[in-house]
């Protein structure tokens, strides 16, 4: 797909007066359209809106291309483009989706039946998974008050006191970087090997999340990232490793508290990175792009900073 950096365009979207959708909540977190208009606008109603568009106030959006390379083990190497405005999800993600299919006479309610019933099978998957490693002037200067208090801190996102939260006039998303312009992608794929290196982790995972933004609901109130931003350049990668299934029950009440730690377990991984690339062995789960089902053994996901121009002004917190 080809990208022409001189055309501009903003999107306005306007949403209806229906209640939220309910891929609004803890077992669907990738938020949907009503969901998104709330942490781009502050507010879902369709009046707000409509005076974002009117006044011309616009936010970038970053946006995640996901190639599929392969579909199964046995399949030829075909890539195939997706992409992702909120998040991407494997394991109990996938899991909760695709049971959920099943149910579709049930409306919204089917999601929290099959969220229980994925819950109570507590499936784990083998997977590898490789991503960029991102050496930030935020985790440098971490590391320096560390040492300065005479030890070194773990770096930790569920630390309080270190969240930046994303917010109208967000300063981490106006900031100018040295990178490609907003909405101006990179002609290839990752940067040159002599800018980055390449983490591994593999193991057993109940879930991988790769979250865009906060994804902030009524069931996971500071989402699942709270200091996600619309446009940093970054997405949160998530690895919840094969855990007893009272410690992931903890971990999931985290996320429905406000103000709580979800990522301050020692079976989470959290990783801030620009992109990633992901292996399955054995038993497969799918994955969950923004709520849709999407088969995958290979895959690999890379962000694009302010992909999208939106007529709105950033969440109010």
């Amino acid at each position: 797909m080809c990208w022409n950096s001189n055309l501009q365009h903003s999107i306005g979207v306007i949403g209806t007066l229906r209640p939220p959708l309910l891929t609004d909540n803890l077992l669907k977190p990738s938020v949907g359209r009503m969901g998104r208009l709330g942490l781009t606008t502050g507010a879902r109603d369709p009046i707000t809106s409509a005076l974002h568009i009117v006044l011309g106030n616009r936010v970038g959006l970053d946006i995640a291309q996901v190639v599929r390379w392969k579909t199964t083990p046995e399949s030829k190497v075909e890539p195939y483009v997706r992409y992702a405005a909120s998040f991407a999800g494997y394991g109990f993600y996938g899991d909760v989706i695709a049971e959920s299919e099943k149910y579709r006479w049930m409306g919204p309610k089917r999601y929290d039946y099959a969220g229980t019933k994925v819950f109570l099978k507590h499936r784990s998957y083998e997977a590898e998974v490789a991503y960029i490693e991102v050496k930030s002037e935020e985790k440098n200067s971490t590391l320096e008050r560390g040492r300065l208090s005479g030890r070194v801190r773990p770096l930790r996102s569920s630390n309080k006191s270190e969240r930046v939260i994303c917010r109208v006039n967000c300063t981490v998303c106006n900031k100018k970087t040295d990178q490609v312009s907003m909405g101006s992608p990179r002609s290839v794929p990752y940067p040159p090997p002599e800018e980055t290196r390449w983490l591994r982790s593999k193991g057993r995972y109940l879930s991988i999340g790769a979250a865009i933004i906060s994804c902030r609901n009524e069931k996971a109130p500071d989402g699942l990232v709270a200091d996600a931003h619309l446009s940093d350049g970054f997405l949160h990668l998530i690895l919840i490793k094969d855990c007893p299934h009272a410690l992931y029950l903890w971990h999931l009440t985290q996320l429905a508290k406000r103000g709580g730690t979800p990522l301050n377990f020692k079976f989470v991984e959290h990783h801030k990175t620009t992109a990633f690339m992901f292996t399955s062995y054995g038993t497969e789960s799918v994955w969950n792009l923004d709520g849709e089902p999407f088969q995958a053994h290979q895959l690999s996901a890379q962000v694009f900073r302010g992909l999208v121009s939106l007529f709105a002004s950033g969440p109010e917190v």
